[in-house]
């Protein structure tokens, strides 16, 4: 009961922060709850099960280097602003090649947030199972498309700032009982260190299929009409930070009190290891992989047709974006795990990331800034590498 209240107390203190004014006036952090919409979300539901099952003890440092990988990838989209803030022309061609990377990208990730949010959907009911998560995914899908076909996503857009409150206040909870529980484990020093299951190579790749669930902060980019470029900046280096500090607690309290018998290899393993923890959290964390999936989605969806729709001159129109992404989602709905989607959408972002830091590095050349220029090429061999490479997590 004092843990409950304390989950309960911790939600509500972190709901009236983040609802408070001096917050929402924030420019910066309104600007922020776009990258973190994403980046905290799918990620933050999948991700600790999956290091813990494949990675064992190493988990917290696998977390760590997928954080600072995305963060250098962050920062060469972060130079490629600043250059066309400068007047620069970069790169046209490979330019547009990135735009339908992230246009394609996006058509992935929309699949990986539905069918997550399918599957927390029927997690808790009668209908759990792999069809009824499915159903549930396409009925979204066609809900979507018809919001998007007939009245566009500006009223769904609007609840951006709900869903990252909510999700927010609820991890805030979720900290809050899990440190509870670590201490309770070191008290009684029962807390356990996991062996890995994987290492070497296939270690490396399956680390190359996770990118995605760090993925998100590129979307600053793509606020000009809303912010300047030093609050576009500033929201993406924020944004990672703030998600990297709470992925980085999270998983470290995550990692070393749970035996392997307690691990389940399935999309929604975590709800199963919080009912551990505290008979509320299951259904606090439902709530918020709904919210989160669905607004990360509905944004994703906009964002792709509104890409397409640009990049084909207006030849494709939103609309028919929106049917392309359905039926593309459709299919690898029911002809692929979430695990092979997720390794999908990290190869989908990879590509994009290596494209940004391929221009990056061509338009340090020309300033000639060689070291900036060899650090930039590098990480376009490594994101054409993940996208190569990377692999999905097999039970």
């Amino acid at each position: 009961m004092i843990l409950t209240g304390s989950i309960l107390g911790a939600i509500a203190l972190a709901a009236l922060l983040l609802w408070s004014g001096p917050l929402r006036r924030s420019t910066v952090w309104e600007a922020m709850t776009t990258p973190l919409a994403s980046i905290i979300g799918s990620g933050f539901l999948v991700l600790g099960p999956i290091l813990m099952a494949q990675f064992g003890w190493l988990a917290p440092p696998v977390m760590a280097v997928l954080c600072v990988v995305a963060y250098l990838f962050g920062g060469a989209i972060r130079y490629n602003m600043r250059r066309i803030e400068a007047g620069e022309v970069l790169a046209p061609g490979l330019e547009a090649t990135s735009s339908w990377a992230l246009s394609f990208a996006y058509i992935v990730s929309v699949a990986y947030y539905l069918n997550l949010f399918g599957a927390f959907g029927v997690s808790l009911t009668a209908f759990d199972s792999d069809v009824g998560a499915r159903v549930l995914t396409s009925a979204v899908y066609l809900v979507i498309l018809s919001v998007g076909w007939t009245r566009g996503f500006a009223s769904l857009e609007r609840m951006e700032y709900i869903s990252v409150t909510i999700k927010l206040a609820i991890i805030a909870g979720l900290l809050v009982a899990l440190s509870a529980f670590f201490w309770g484990k070191a008290q009684a020093g029962t807390l356990v260190v996991i062996p890995t299951e994987l290492s070497g190579w296939a270690a490396l790749t399956l680390g190359f299929g996770l990118i995605v669930t760090v993925q998100g902060f590129e979307t600053s980019r793509y606020l000009g009409d809303s912010y300047d470029t030093d609050t576009r900046v500033k929201s993406m280096k924020w944004a990672q930070w703030l998600s990297a500090a709470i992925y980085m607690i999270y998983i470290v309290l995550l990692a070393y009190v749970f035996e392997r018998d307690d691990l389940s290899f399935s999309e929604t393993a975590i709800v199963d290891m919080m009912g551990i923890v505290a008979p509320i959290l299951p259904v606090l964390l439902v709530v918020a992989a709904l919210a989160a999936q669905f607004s990360a989605a509905v944004a994703d969806t906009s964002g792709s047709g509104g890409l397409m729709y640009e990049m084909s001159g207006r030849r494709i129109s939103p609309r028919m974006g929106y049917v392309l992404l359905t039926l593309i989602g459709l299919v690898l709905t029911w002809g692929a795990d979430v695990f092979q989607i997720i390794s999908y959408a990290s190869r989908a972002f990879a590509v994009y990331y290596a494209l940004q830091a391929a221009i990056a590095a061509l338009s340090a050349g020309r300033q000639g800034a060689g070291p900036r220029c060899i650090g930039f090429a590098l990480l376009a061999a490594l994101g054409f590498a993940i996208a190569v490479f990377g692999h999905a997590v097999e039970g």
